[in-house]
């Protein structure tokens, strides 16, 4: 692969139609585990026009109102206009939630099954990834791109401008030289907007307003191009526009694109489906490898058979960039991490309501927080990892 190249990633909002699903899928998923934690929780939302549908299986000593929280995460989305076609008192809600299958629960639950310990919830393989190209070791790219719907929305909520509406979208290309990042070549956002407001408004605000607050100037220059609602028009959006589901913007959730995926969808799943919870691991994982300074560039890979704990691979790809071999740190990671389901759940602490956070703006390269939110996020065990190299190394000395 060439060492200048341009790459390309994107977001989305979240009045965006899939993001309004997955952030409905784990407000419920929230709301089960503040009551009962032992909840175990697959939910499907689907949103087209002014009806919104809730599918899955919940098993849940919990007692909640799925609607209720449905319409109030549109609200506070911003969906409160029956002018826009969809809004949170209005809009027509189905529910069709089952309990897990017997056969998968046996699996996943301690002491039953083929294999006693807690088992994975499902087959899959999962991917990590961290680079040094930005604070919270994320690709620029997708870094950026989250940065930029994320002001359009806080914008739009403060009622900084009267026009603003909460279905959008952003991309950006970056310029690498040497594989470094050193320019903007471009950036596409479009914005949902009342329909008395013209073009040239729309263009000058978000550019202004938006891209150049967000964007350090020493990235920009008169050779970025800008492509601001290059439809035109974007009156119409969110569910009217298109139609909306859970798990559907899985490279927007992940690295946009600049890592590999392994294709299962994060949100409404409870941390027992190790497609949400080994892939916090795995970034957990990868962050702490490049934090202890074993990487410039870190991409992990885990993958779990069901009902069976450990997982059956891992592998450790730093991209030439590591200090040593990467099975000299594949050996370090199995010491230092603990790569099981329920080790996952208790080093991460997974099962506190967080999730509703995590359903827009991307699942990595946040600021944890003092409720445990985002706890995959830590580089605390960068120590761990140098130290237990050193050890390993004295001992084939």
């Amino acid at each position: 692969m060439s060492s200048n190249f341009l790459f390309t990633s994107e977001s989305v909002s979240e009045g965006h139609p899939d993001k309004i699903c997955d952030q409905v899928s784990d407000n419920i998923l929230d709301s089960l585990l503040e009551q009962d934690p032992a909840s175990r929780v697959a939910c499907e939302t689907v949103v087209k026009n002014n009806t919104l549908i809730l599918a899955g299986e919940i098993t849940s000593q919990a007692n909640v109102d799925y609607e209720q929280i449905a319409r109030k995460t549109i609200r506070d989305i911003g969906y409160t206009e029956p002018e826009l076609g969809f809004d949170c008192d209005s809009c027509d809600v189905h529910i069709f939630i089952n309990q897990q299958s017997s056969d998968i629960s046996q699996g996943v639950n301690e002491g039953e099954g083929a294999h006693k310990e807690q088992g994975a919830g499902d087959q899959g393989l999962m991917f990590g990834f961290a680079c040094d190209e930005t604070p919270e070791l994320m690709p620029l790219p997708i870094s950026l791109s989250h940065k930029l719907v994320h002001e359009l929305a806080r914008q739009r909520k403060a009622e900084t401008v009267n026009f603003l509406k909460p279905d959008s979208k952003s991309q950006v290309t970056v310029r690498y030289e040497n594989n470094i990042p050193v320019a903007i070549d471009a950036v596409v956002i479009s914005t949902q907007h009342a329909k008395e407001v013209d073009l040239k408004t729309v263009e000058e605000y978000v550019i202004e307003s938006v891209v150049k607050k967000v964007i350090p100037s020493k990235l920009l220059s008169d050779k970025t191009k800008y492509y601001i609602n290059p439809t035109g028009v974007f009156i119409i959006g969110g569910p009217v526009g298109d139609a909306g589901l859970t798990g559907r913007k899985i490279i927007v959730d992940t690295y946009g694109g600049y890592s590999r995926h392994g294709g299962g969808a994060f949100s409404g799943k409870d941390p027992s489906k190790v497609d949400r919870s080994a892939a916090y691991l795995a970034r957990y994982i990868a962050k702490n490898i490049v934090k202890a300074e074993l990487a410039k560039k870190c991409e992990v890979q885990l993958a779990y058979a069901i009902g069976v704990a450990a997982p059956v691979s891992i592998y450790v790809d730093t991209f030439g960039t590591g200090t040593l071999e990467e099975s000299e740190i594949e050996k370090a990671v199995q010491e230092v991490f603990s790569l099981t389901p329920r080790g996952i759940i208790e080093t991460l602490d997974l099962l506190k309501p967080i999730y509703k956070a995590t359903a827009a703006y991307g699942h990595f390269g946040r600021t944890p927080g003092s409720d445990g939110s985002f706890s995959w996020e830590n580089a605390d065990r960068a120590e761990d990892l140098q130290n237990q190299l050193k050890q390993l190394k004295l001992a084939t000395c």
